[in-house]
């Protein structure tokens, strides 16, 4: 008897199923045809010519924007550039520039990269291209990706005019696989404090992490401060492995869940390289993604403090899928969930300009500036795992210690010199007129950082470039502003001078969230929060 009723009910559970496939399969093939039903007859019918190309690919951003913001569809020809971030190189000549008063200027060639092999330096301006003029005739970003991007192994021919010498220089740059680095900076901030700047979640991610870690460990670190602010995410899986650097094994990482697809749970698995020293995460609102992961793992197991402003809230997880002409979609199919079980994706029902806007909104609402403008009711309520704090969902890893936006510096003069780029201009302007002699008087960081000093003169000169660039000078602003622009014109000449990473430790004088970090690792507020780092 009873075995006659189970095969019963699985013959009516199979009966039940195969109906539903069988209604989805016929929904979606009535929907199809109807779909190409249209597009036969705007194609044969309509007043003008159509473009069916354009026309189909305008139906599919449409269709995407009404599931989320995150699905997205890209062109079979943005395809490999829009993976290039992830993939943590492109192919190229291998230079960071800077469009200069219509002129490429390299504001510096990729270390090992082939530019920088044939001898190209910073300062160099790009005249010609293949033969091609490219000075003085409305080049853009765009432009120059085109003419110097290209596969690995061909030739592109530059010429190129240094310093004040009246020939051109030919280069034939034979292009290479150019890395793109994700660890912007990593110093020591203080006695025993390391500090690592992490720009994006990527394939080569971890090893540059493994080589901060492996240099800071020399230098003497024992805690450590990670800066995730800016940072929008990446790679679910590098998102993972750093995060297993900091928990110890068999702990709950991340699990994700969708409709297609059963909750997946992802554990620390190895011994990671930072699970003793006491640790801080930096965020911010612009802050997604990967990096919620990385912070929402190490709050919810009570394993660091998060400090700084609330992220920007994507829980979300995208998985591409090819079309027959090469395109792609990047198609979300999953949740992600932090350790104590919060989905922080923030609500996108009012459409995806609304979503965007969000975090900019934020210093409208007063958030920014005190976490008291924020509603967060009980059903938002979560514990960690250890310790039992309270940590909040809904939209975005709420920090442990809130960090307000420092405005103290802010003016509009200060703002118009930000938008125009004149500091960046003018650095490289600067440091090229006398780049010889600045190498010889600051040949490292150290020497750079405690002997370099803006002057007056320095400061007269830049306030009369800005003036000639349109941006009129206000002795009250520069009252305001003044000691934050010299101390970005330091941070900008150190970069183009030296490392990328000489102007984050000029700047880390503005990072707010830093300097908080540092008081708290220094002044006992981290022993005072009841995390169980210690534990580990």
């Amino acid at each position: 008897m009873g075995k006659t009723f189970a095969t019963g009910m699985l013959a009516l559970f199979g009966w039940a199923w195969a109906n539903t496939a069988a209604a989805q399969q016929s929904e979606f093939e009535t929907q199809g045809q109807k779909f190409n039903t249209l597009l036969y007859y705007m194609d044969q019918l309509y007043v003008e010519d159509t473009d069916m190309e354009s026309l189909v690919e305008t139906a599919i951003v449409n269709m995407l924007e009404e599931l989320d913001p995150h699905s997205v569809y890209i062109p079979a020809e943005e395809l490999q550039a829009a993976d290039e971030p992830l993939n943590g190189n492109f192919e190229g000549v291998g230079i960071q520039f800077n469009i200069f008063r219509d002129t490429i200027m390299v504001v510096s060639p990729i270390s090992g990269g082939p530019s920088e092999k044939l001898g190209i330096m910073a300062g160099d301006r790009i005249v010609t291209v293949d033969g091609e003029v490219v000075a003085g005739t409305g080049v853009t970003n765009k432009d120059v990706q085109r003419l110097l991007k290209g596969p690995k192994g061909t030739q592109v021919t530059v010429g190129i005019k240094r310093g004040n010498d009246p020939e051109l220089l030919m280069f034939e740059i034979i292009r290479d696989k150019i890395p793109i680095y994700s660890v912007d900076a990593s110093f020591m901030v203080a006695p025993g404090i390391g500090y690592v700047k992490v720009n994006r979640f990527a394939k080569s991610t971890m090893s540059e992490l493994y080589q901060a870690f492996a240099k800071l460990q020399r230098e003497g670190m024992e805690d450590l401060i990670l800066d995730l602010q800016g940072n929008g995410g990446g790679m679910l899986r590098t998102a993972i492995q750093m995060a297993d650097e900091f928990l110890s094994e068999q702990k709950l990482i991340v699990y994700t869940e969708g409709r297609s697809f059963p909750r997946d749970d992802t554990y620390a698995r190895i011994p990671g390289r930072f699970e003793k020293g006491r640790l801080v995460v930096l965020i911010d609102q612009g802050s997604a993604s990967a990096s919620e992961i990385v912070s929402g793992a190490v709050q919810d197991w009570d394993r660091g403090l998060i400090v700084g402003r609330r992220s920007f809230g994507k829980g979300l997880v995208q998985r591409p899928v090819n079309l027959p002409d090469g395109s792609a979609v990047r198609l979300t199919v999953q949740k992600y969930y932090t350790p104590a079980g919060r989905c922080i994706q923030k609500p996108y029902e009012d459409g995806v300009d609304a979503y965007r806007m969000e975090k900019f909104e934020r210093f409208e609402t007063g958030e920014l500036m005190s976490l008291d403008s924020l509603n967060l009711p009980d059903s938002l309520k979560f514990e960690t795992r250890l310790r039992g704090r309270t940590v909040y969902g809904g939209g975005g890893i709420i920090p442990d210690v809130f960090v307000p936006l420092d405005t103290t510096d802010n003016s509009a003069y200060f703002s118009s010199i930000l938008r125009k780029g004149l500091d960046n201009r003018y650095a490289l302007t600067y440091v090229d007129s006398l780049r010889a002699s600045l190498e010889q008087a600051y040949p490292d960081e150290e020497t750079f950082l405690a002997e370099f000093e803006v002057t007056n003169d320095m400061i007269e000169a830049f306030q009369a470039y800005a003036t000639a660039e349109g941006v009129e000078f206000d002795a009250d602003d520069w009252a305001t502003s003044g000691d934050a622009i010299a101390l970005r014109l330091k941070a900008m000449m150190g970069r183009n001078l030296l490392e990328q990473s000489t102007f984050y430790r000029v700047i880390s004088g503005l990072n707010e969230s830093l300097q908080r970090a540092v008081e708290i690792l220094q002044d006992g507020t981290f022993e005072k929060a009841n995390l169980a780092h210690d534990t580990f």
